[in-house]
């Protein structure tokens, strides 16, 4: 078994951004993991690509994985709607699963994740979300601010990134898509409360995006 070294393994920490959840459970975000329930999210990423025999396959899982952590608009049927994925501490350790198993395959041996590495995502004191909107031109998310609502209270993000520039949508809806992340303090908000992200555009325009953090681990 091969045991990534630290700067590749620091490299994949850095693009778990872009893997998606692998399972489809419903309980609250965890905020706290023990090793053992680590371990078990790194397995139930990295099952699905293991037992993948062709990129057709591992399109699939990745496909009927996407949803499990966004909240707000299903793509497969509102693709213009407004949307987040809550890059979770258990969405990152499966997606370092995928990225295992897709390493062991390529290596032709077992690659497993350093355990400094799964003890830094399970100490992670934030979570970083990605909201996706649509917009009337390439530059309407600029600017964009974000914030939660849980009731009455309301939670600023400690970061948020700069809203990438508008890429031309092809389906129904407003011209364009963008993207932007913004990072929230576990310790802020209640990882167990019905809530609501609202964007605010330069235009005044307000998006609600609806998110049940019961049915998000």
């Amino acid at each position: 078994m091969v045991v990534w070294g630290k700067r590749t393994a620091a490299a994949v920490l850095g693009l778990t951004g872009s893997l998606v959840l692998g399972s489809s459970a419903v309980w609250a975000i965890d905020v706290n993991l023990s090793s053992e329930e680590a371990h078990k999210a790194l397995e139930t990423g990295r099952v699905p690509i293991e037992k993948a025999n062709s990129q057709e396959e591992v399109k699939k899982v990745l496909q009927q994985a996407s949803l499990v952590t966004r909240v707000g608009a299903d793509p497969e049927t509102d693709p213009c709607g407004a949307s987040a994925v809550l890059r979770t501490k258990r969405y990152r350790l499966e997606a370092f699963g995928r990225q295992e198993a897709a390493e062991s395959k390529k290596r032709k041996t077992d690659v497993r994740m350093p355990e400094e590495f799964i003890q830094k995502v399970m100490d992670m004191p934030n979570m970083e979300i990605e909201v996706q909107l649509c917009g009337d031109d390439e530059y309407f998310a600029e600017g964009s601010v974000i914030e939660l609502q849980q009731g009455s209270k309301r939670i600023k993000p400690i970061d948020t990134g700069k809203a990438e520039r508008g890429r031309k949508n092809e389906t129904n809806g407003p011209a364009f898509r963008s993207r932007f992340t913004a990072v929230f303090a576990y310790e802020q908000f209640d990882p167990n409360a019905s809530s609501v992200f609202v964007v605010n555009l330069q235009d005044g325009k307000e998006i609600r995006i609806p998110a049940e953090f019961s049915k998000v681990k």
